[in-house]
């Protein structure tokens, strides 16, 4: 497979929130599966962008697949248990993003 754009990709995000002061990014993956240089591409570029307006260490989750059978998140695996729970309870609310 091709490296592709992340303008090529649709994506949209979410936030779970750890404590007051701290947030789990999201970042959902729609109509494609995704090779894992290129799931670690999309982080990497969310926290750039994250890191440029102050949050230096925020913590992403990528989330890509169709249904419940073939839906699979990566980041920390405690950051991917609090997303997942999150997604399970409709906790989580999605909006769409381009990353440069």
């Amino acid at each position: 497979m091709t490296s592709r754009k992340s303008g090529q990709i649709r994506l949209t995000h979410g936030t779970v929130r750890e404590s007051p002061r701290q947030v789990i990014y999201a970042l959902r993956v729609h109509d494609t599966i995704l090779e894992l240089h290129e799931v670690d591409d999309i982080a990497a570029r969310m926290r750039d962008r994250l890191a440029h307006r102050g949050e230096g260490s925020a913590d992403v989750v990528v989330v890509h697949g169709g249904g419940k059978n073939s839906l699979r998140l990566f980041g920390t695996p405690y950051s991917v248990n609090k997303v997942r729970a999150a997604m399970f309870n409709a906790a989580i609310s999605w909006t769409p993003i381009e990353l440069d």
